[in-house]
């Protein structure tokens, strides 16, 4: 630990090591923490909600696998200056993008070279859904989309993919996968990670890094922790929230999809913007030392979010091992391409400076930069690893010097296969009366396609900037999250396409003006069957859409879209909605038409949108989606919202008080019935479910001597109980079925009415019978201790419920420990 006294006797000369004498943040808080010894205090009213300090930060081992890539690392870094270390922990400073087109800013995350061991740095880039700011590169479904198929195969896929991309382009980490949770329904960035379940989040989470890792690029779980809105979330000076969250409830729900990631072998982690009990996440000891680098064993590298960092000092000694993007802040000065020689960073020359008067120790340093490259070692990119081969600020091929900038490498191989499978596998069917779905294109003597959501957008599907607006059929949301669309197949086209090929004298209407009620009545009236598109957007707070600043203003559809629906359907008696959504729909006003005969949410499917839309619609593939978050009746259902208003020169309090209730496990403990629960879809066939078996396969307790590992004791992640049972496909078609299990914990337990513990699904042609099974980890029936601090496992009677839904349960057993 470091000592009380040497803590308060570099208070002096550690603010000056940070570049300032204190950064002026506008919640009027000064620097504390740290520097100052004490935790940094929290409000009137909130004084259970602070962050204790946990120093020194813990060194990396080379536990858990990467012995060889620790000592290959240390024999790097031992060859290192201080200014080289610092080189590689600061980002160079490009504030302003290189509109000059400077060959150095071809990356917009770039740690910086040591020329003369021969290593050229690497690049960092975004996003979750695909290469950012790139040509020649897919548009992947968003992770939403991909949680919406409840299909690990597919989660995996999608990933190994992007990877291959990624790498395509020479980029070395991926930044992605985002996992924070839709503990609110209206959250800017749900779309970019996989819904409202911590389980659910961590296994694919886990098959995202594997699958990204395995082609060698490094993944970074982002964004660590507690995230779960755009409004006050910070950074760059700005005001910023905390997010007050007990220590249960941040193992067994927030932190668990991170656990998950670091057993996988994520080689970085992203801190976050926000605070977490009053504390900066990128400063915040308790978070990173604490729980990332001590107790799971994190032995890859802690980065920052972009200009997430408000102190130098601080964010060393708490664990951070990258400043991102190594500028104070977004505030115009210019950029500073050299780590070492820096006025307006926390680090770079800073950072030398608090080496050299004391306030931060080499070795800490040292650590950042073993960490850093113990990653580039443990996944091969000292090995014929692709060069950098594209920039991210334009697709020029040279310079303004004739320097070779942009190689227009194609990456794309032929995954537009697996983003169209993804597409239609994610597809939601919420409602379907009648058999309304699927269409016989022969039926039909005029058709309407209905909604500027079925049409392209005026300026094209690149139009605007990281997607900052809502015009045409929505395929992504917006931010950093976005990658340049290659193509965009909208609904429109491909009905015409289908329709073209199958039925070419079957007249096709459409209307792509919302508003233009008195057309849309017109075509309404004399079709057999009308398509409406309609959509909700959303993205993250640096834009603001239609006066949305990144989270939602509502949870209603855009343009109008309830007028739209109810316009149409007061005309056509066979109206088919479809629903372009960053997440749950107040669906209220229409679903009950009698003339809606069909709903399907369809999320953000990528690229392949048209095509994949049109592949459930015409029954070439039988719908399997499932909702990875719950569609409420009313907004004031959910049990936790955004904080829109906050007062000026204060710290936004969001307090997590729903506690471990998130989501379905808050409607099912207050039996509040939802329009749709989660893990809810409907299909064009029928499943029934029998002969469930649970059996004990290992250990239901902890061992006397615990294995400190990756993610936590290795015990945790041993299987408990297998769950085999049989599904068969009653109905007339074959389709994917997707399965479910929830557990019931002991009453004495305390926890919710039952938590989802695995999931998958399983192809079944019509009349055959599939066996399946699902397991229960040591994990997975534990619960995390406060007073012990370790988790476990309750005694009692715990019960295993089988569904394809939160509240479509078929089968039930029960096991007592």
């Amino acid at each position: 630990m470091v000592s009380q006294s040497l803590i308060l006797s570099l208070v002096a000369t550690s603010f000056a090591a940070d570049g300032f004498q204190r950064h002026q943040r506008t919640d009027g808080v000064g620097i504390k923490n740290i520097q100052l010894g004490e935790p940094d205090q929290a409000p009137p009213g909130y004084e259970e909600w602070t962050s204790p300090l946990v120093l020194p930060s813990p060194p990396q081992t080379g536990n858990g696998g990467w012995e060889e890539a620790h000592a290959k690392a240390l024999k790097f870094v031992n060859k290192l200056t201080l200014e080289e270390k610092v080189n590689l922990t600061t980002v160079r400073l490009l504030l302003q993008r290189c509109w000059n087109r400077w060959t150095v800013c071809r990356c917009d995350r770039l740690i910086g070279e040591i020329t003369r061991l021969g290593f050229k740095g690497f690049c960092l880039e975004d996003g979750p859904l695909g290469v950012r700011l790139a040509d020649y590169v897919s548009a992947f479904p968003a992770a939403i989309n991909a949680a919406a198929t409840w299909s690990k195969d597919l989660i995996y896929k999608r990933a190994v993919a992007m990877g291959q991309e990624f790498r395509g382009k020479g980029i070395n980490v991926h930044l992605g996968p985002m996992m924070n949770l839709g503990r609110v329904a209206a959250g800017g960035r749900n779309w970019e990670g996989w819904g409202a379940d911590p389980s659910f989040a961590g296994i694919a989470a886990a098959l995202h890094i594997k699958g990204v890792q395995e082609q060698g690029v490094i993944a970074n779980a982002k964004h660590f922790v507690g995230n779960e809105q755009e409004h006050y979330r910070g950074g760059s000076g700005g005001q910023t929230s905390s997010s007050n969250i007990d220590d249960r409830t941040m193992h067994e729900v927030y932190a668990w999809p991170f656990a998950e990631s670091v057993h996988a072998g994520v080689g970085s982690i992203m801190c976050s913007y926000n605070r977490i009990n009053q504390t900066h996440a990128c400063e915040n000891s308790k978070i990173i030392n604490g729980l990332a680098k001590d107790e799971l064993d994190f032995q890859g590298f802690m980065l920052s979010d972009w200009a997430a960092m408000v102190s130098g000092v601080n964010s060393a000694l708490a664990g951070t091992d990258m400043n991102m993007p190594g500028f104070t802040a977004y505030d115009g000065r210019p950029s500073e391409p050299n780590p070492t020689n820096t006025t307006h960073s926390y680090w770079g020359s800073a950072l030398i400076e608090a080496v050299r008067n004391g306030s931060v120790p080499e070795a800490r340093v040292t650590d950042m930069v073993v960490r850093t490259m113990s990653a580039y070692y443990k996944l091969g990119q000292d090995k014929n690893y692709p060069h950098l081969n594209f920039n991210y600020n334009f697709q020029d091929t040279y310079d303004k010097n004739g320097a070779l900038v942009n190689e227009h490498i194609n990456v794309q191989d032929d995954h537009y296969k697996i983003i169209r499978d993804i597409g239609a596998a994610s597809t939601v069917l919420l409602k379907n009366v009648k058999k309304a779905l699927p269409l016989n294109e022969k039926k039909f003597k005029r058709i309407a396609v209905i909604g500027s959501d079925a049409g392209p957008a005026k300026g094209g599907p690149n139009g605007f900037s990281d997607r900052g607006g809502d015009e045409g059929t929505l395929a992504m949301g917006w931010g950093s999250g976005t990658a340049n669309f290659p193509y965009l197949i909208d609904p429109l086209a491909a009905i015409q396409s289908y329709m073209n090929a199958h039925s070419p004298s079957t007249p096709i209407d459409f209307v792509l003006d919302d508003f233009n009620y008195g057309q849309i009545r017109a075509v309404a009236r004399q079709a057999e069957v009308c398509l409406v598109f309609a959509n909700s957007d959303s993205g993250e707070g640096y834009i603001t859409v239609d006066g949305n600043a990144g989270d939602r203003n509502n949870l209603t559809l855009w343009h109008a879209g309830n007028e739209l629906i109810k316009t149409t359907a007061s005309e056509c008696d066979n109206t088919v909605v479809i629903m372009h959504n960053v997440g749950p729909v107040d669906v209220e006003a229409w679903i009950n038409h009698k003339n809606v005969t069909a709903v399907l949410a369809a999320g953000l499917p990528g690229q392949e949108s048209g095509n994949a839309i049109v592949d459930i619609l015409f029954g070439k593939v039988n719908p399997s989606g499932r909702t990875p978050y719950t569609w409420a009746k009313k907004r004031s259902d959910y049990n936790a919202d955004v904080l829109y208003d906050a007062e000026p020169n204060t710290i936004p309090q969001i307090t997590y008080k729903e506690k471990l209730n998130i989501d379905y496990r808050y409607f099912d403990a207050k039996n509040i019935a939802p329009r749709f629960e989660f893990g809810f879809g409907l299909s064009y066939t029928t499943f029934s479910y029998s002969n469930l078996k649970v059996k004990k396969v290992g250990p239901t307790s902890a061992p006397a001597q615990i294995v400190k590992a990756s993610g936590g004791p290795t015990y945790l992640y041993d299987d408990a109980y297998t769950a085999s049972f049989k599904i068969k496909n009653t109905g007339s078609s074959d389709g994917n079925e997707v399965y479910q299990l929830y557990l019931e914990y002991p009453k004495s337990a305390q926890e919710p009415p039952k938590v989802l513990r695995d999931f998958d699904r399983v192809f079944i042609k019509k009349g055959q019978t599939e066996q399946v099974s699902l397991k229960l980890r040591a994990k997975d029936i534990s619960i995390w201790d406060v007073v012990a601090q370790k988790w476990t496992i309750p005694k009692g009677k715990y019960t295993v419920h089988i569904g394809s839904s939160s509240r479509d349960i078929r089968l039930q057993s029960e096991f007592t420990i």
